[in-house]
């Protein structure tokens, strides 16, 4: 279900291009899947404003979302490092606590002083979401202090066809279907172009 905004697509695709963070190439993404798109979500909140405007509209289908489940948000949880910035934005937005939980040993852990409490209602907060591995892990971490994982929200709702394991709502600014792709299952315009891992020295130049 899509809840409404104060954004239509084109002017949420055109942040991301004006902030030029929508990339084409060949890209190996966090989950292991190759894409010739990649949304370079730390450009777009690198402009404090553009990040405000996009995570205002976040916030407006999260509010709708509160209302018509029941379910009044306590507090934020972002999968380290990608949602740090907007689980933050989103905190002030929505008016709530924000926090972060990063990997120990290969799993999603509370550090630096985090707490919740038995009972609370979360949300976990991501920019993107390929196929949700990272935001159950994050409500695994979250669900081990006695505490509840309501919903997810994410600027982008990347997921296409792939087989997610996301079994919470997903709140998202815009669905893009973007083609992913197994390591052994590439077209050959990817099989051609050598991968980029995204935030390595090579992205400045898969982006030109």
């Amino acid at each position: 279900m899509q809840y409404g905004t104060n954004m239509n697509e084109q002017e949420i695709i055109k942040e991301f291009k004006d902030a030029q963070a929508m990339l084409s190439g060949h890209f190996i993404l966090s989950s292991g899947l190759h894409s010739p798109t990649y949304l370079q979500c730390a450009r777009v909140l690198m402009d404090a404003k553009r990040g405000e405007r996009l995570c205002a509209a976040l916030s407006g289908k999260i509010k709708e979302w509160e209302a018509q489940s029941g379910n009044k948000i306590d507090a934020i949880v972002a999968p380290a490092m990608g949602g740090v910035v907007v689980g933050y934005e989103m905190g002030r937005q929505l008016g709530v606590d924000a926090m972060f939980c990063e990997r120990v040993e290969g799993k999603f852990a509370l550090r630096r002083g985090f707490n919740l409490e038995e009972g609370q209602k979360i949300l976990i907060v991501e920019d993107v979401v390929t196929t949700g591995k990272s935001s159950m892990e994050a409500v695994a971490c979250v669900e081990s202090f006695g505490a509840k994982c309501v919903a997810v929200a994410s600027l982008i709702d990347r997921r296409g066809s792939n087989d997610v394991s996301l079994t919470l709502p997903l709140i998202s600014l815009l669905k893009l279907d973007v083609p992913t792709y197994k390591p052994d299952a590439l077209p050959p315009e990817l099989q051609s172009i050598p991968a980029t891992k995204p935030g390595s020295r090579d992205l400045k130049k898969a982006a030109s």
